[in-house]
């Protein structure tokens, strides 16, 4: 990657992108994370794309903060992981670091890794999707602006960690969900993340959606548009950078509770950026 295209995407306040959101319907939107055998579609939902303006939140007159805005941007001297293909090598030697990385940045007494995932955006794959084709095996960049996890997938995720751990939720802690996304190359040009700014978002634009596996259906909510919402991104990311960003709080009141997201594609490009690359960790924080 030449300074050239750094500098590129740096140097604007904001940026006009196109983002695809959920339009409601009748009927719940359901979507295969594989191509289903009996010729069911594998995205039922109704979307739009809207030109919106993304902002710079390297530029903002504020700093973003987890529990207003719903992101943050943290820095990391921890290297990205060198064996991204082999599971129990991450969990082993990356997750650790990690956890406590965002047990510091968040003031948790405790934090537990429990699921990541590597995306690879391949060459010509579309951004305006949920990152899956074939047998949904090799995910890439979604697009589709969701939320990980919905007030009941959330509650239900806190609960099968913790019965990993032989505990249960106490009605006296507060547990959260965040996402810990970070690129294994950079700057990252191609396919950036769009974080909704959490203090403009309403649980009216929260829809919830079904999301299928082969072993397992879990449930999302996929964000529909309204004109109060302000969407950021982070130009340029670095492999040094982690975007920490909430998916799920048990708290009800006074904090960023869920922070919709999805990826874009930046204008004008140039012709020669290298396809996004990525991890993710998905981290229950606990607050006793």
């Amino acid at each position: 990657m030449n300074h050239l295209s750094s500098s590129f995407a740096r140097h604007e306040a904001a940026t006009r992108a196109y983002l695809s959101f959920h339009v409601p319907g009748p009927e719940r939107p359901c979507h295969y994370m594989y191509q289903p055998e009996d010729g069911s579609p594998q995205d039922s939902g109704r979307y739009e794309t809207r030109a919106m303006t993304v902002l710079d939140a390297r530029r903002a007159d504020f700093e973003p903060g987890l529990d207003k805005q719903g992101f943050r941007l943290l820095r990391t001297d921890t290297a990205v992981p060198d064996q991204v293909d082999d599971g129990a090598w991450i969990a082993a030697t990356y997750y650790p670091p990690m956890a406590e990385m965002a047990r510091r940045a968040t003031g948790a007494d405790r934090a537990l890794v429990f699921d990541h995932q590597v995306r690879r955006r391949e060459p010509g794959q579309i951004t305006a999707g949920f990152g899956r084709h074939g047998d949904g095996s090799r995910p890439g960049a979604v697009g589709r602006l969701h939320n990980d996890y919905s007030e009941a997938s959330g509650r239900a995720r806190v609960a099968a960690v913790l019965a990993r751990q032989g505990e249960r939720m106490s009605p006296h802690s507060r547990y959260a969900i965040v996402n810990l996304w970070r690129p294994l190359r950079g700057p990252v040009l191609d396919a950036p993340l769009a974080l909704c700014d959490a203090s403009t978002l309403s649980v009216l634009d929260l829809n919830p959606a079904e999301v299928r596996y082969r072993e397992r259906t879990g449930e999302i909510y996929l964000a529909r548009y309204t004109a109060r919402q302000r969407w950021y991104h982070y130009p340029a990311m670095t492999p040094d950078e982690v975007l920490i960003f909430k998916q799920y709080d048990t708290q009800l009141s006074g904090t960023a509770r869920f922070t919709p997201h999805g990826a874009f594609d930046p204008p004008a490009l140039p012709a020669d950026v290298a396809p996004r690359h990525s991890i993710e960790l998905r981290v229950l924080l606990i607050h006793h």
